[in-house]
């Protein structure tokens, strides 16, 4: 077992992240399914399209 996977289990089976993960409805499974994305870089960007950016703007939520 390769030692980021280790601090992986660790931090999962902590008791006040499970309290935390059930008060916010995730997921271990999905988190450590995003979390390997993230690190393996599988996840490619995407950027919006135009009308969203131009509504996100208008709307000032983006710069």
């Amino acid at each position: 077992m390769s030692e980021g996977k280790t601090h992986l289990d660790e931090l999962l089976s902590d008791p006040m992240v499970q309290l935390v993960m059930e008060r916010d409805r995730v997921r271990p499974d999905e988190l450590r399914r995003l979390i390997v994305k993230a690190v393996d870089g599988t996840d490619t960007a995407v950027v919006p399209p135009a009308h969203l950016i131009s509504a996100c703007r208008a709307a000032g939520l983006c710069a």
